[in-house]
């Protein structure tokens, strides 16, 4: 249920929230740019007895929230949330370009990377520590020598870093490390590690599961949502289909869909959602022409001698003609790059 405020008395606003809690719901506070409304999330089965919180001072209306992502949809949140981490921010009139290789294989490929993409203006520099593969015998990551290599990297560069987390086990050595945590394909309905991630203040990027309907993957970011961190960012990094001339089919469809649904920024992955480096860079302009508020591109320098996914990795020379043909796109949509 959403309780509308018809003040921004403090007092009257800590009566709504006490009362919300003794009904054995969780209160969620959303202070917009003209009402302040409480959410109400828990047990649906009891929620008409939260009707009686309209007789209470303060409070203009009590509404319920029709759709089952309570607080990741727009009739709770209408305004869009900007995700700000040091001195990006995500989901602001700006677009992010996020960059770096699949996987941190060496600090000398890491440093060589990192240094080009920042260079050619890049925000934040992805790169896997951690490796989940669908073979156990594929290069696995360097787990956390790869993460202190990334944050020497951040150091060296000033990018931001975004790596995944495998395991709620893992989560506080990943957060020694990281200024975003990623929460990969497989995992996107792995509930205990998103109830983790939830606790804790430091924003998380969540990728579409590759069989995932955007219902459900709005869903899990409700899991995060639901759990007290509000610092999240949406991913969609294609979905499998019947068509095999690409590794995924990379769902522009869903970036509209979601922006009209959710207040939470989103991000495309061209570089898992097509497999092919060719493909990057029409997905990229295709991808901020529909609305995403960033990209995410796989770049080695060398994707030839890449430990994994070259074959879809641009080259740093490449990468530097991406962000270049992404400005005009981003300006003609309003926004810059």
């Amino acid at each position: 249920m959403i309780i509308v405020m018809a003040s921004r008395n403090e007092e009257d606003i800590q009566r709504v929230v006490s009362k919300i809690e003794r009904y054995g719901y969780r209160a969620h506070l959303i202070h917009g740019k003209e009402k302040t409304v409480v959410a109400a999330v828990g047990d649906e089965r009891g929620k008409a007895r939260l009707q009686v919180l309209e007789s209470l001072p303060g409070v203009e209306s009590v509404l319920p929230i029709l759709k089952p992502f309570k607080l990741a949809g727009r009739e709770l949140h209408p305004e869009k949330t900007v995700v700000r981490v040091g001195d990006v921010e995500i989901g602001g009139d700006e677009v992010v370009v996020f960059a770096g290789p699949c996987s941190v294989e060496s600090r000398e490929q890491l440093m060589d990377v990192a240094a080009h993409v920042s260079e050619a203006g890049a925000k934040i520099l992805r790169g896997g520590a951690f490796k989940p593969r669908t073979s156990p015998y594929s290069f696995q990551g360097l787990a956390e020598e790869g993460l202190e290599l990334l944050a020497e990297a951040r150091e060296r560069t000033g990018l931001l870093v975004v790596t995944e987390v495998l395991s709620e086990h893992d989560v506080p050595l990943v957060g020694q490390y990281t200024d975003i945590f990623q929460v990969g394909a497989r995992n996107m309905q792995n509930y205990a590690l998103l109830k983790s991630l939830g606790q804790l203040r430091k924003p998380v990027f969540l990728k579409r599961g590759i069989m995932a309907t955007v219902r459900e993957f709005l869903m899990s970011a409700e899991y995060l949502l639901s759990n007290g961190n509000y610092d999240v960012i949406l991913c969609e990094r294609g979905i499998r289909t019947f068509e095999t001339e690409t590794r995924a089919t990379l769902d522009l469809n869903a970036v509209p869909v979601i922006r009209s649904l959710s207040h939470l920024p989103i991000v495309v992955d061209p570089s898992h959602g097509t497999g092919r480096w060719e493909l990057v860079l029409p997905m990229s302009r295709a991808a901020i022409a529909a609305g995403a508020d960033g990209v995410m591109v796989e770049v080695h320098c060398k994707p030839a001698e890449a430990f994994s996914d070259g074959y879809q990795s641009l080259t740093c020379e490449n990468f530097e003609r991406l962000v270049r043909e992404l400005v005009p796109v981003a300006e003609a949509v309003g926004r810059s790059l």
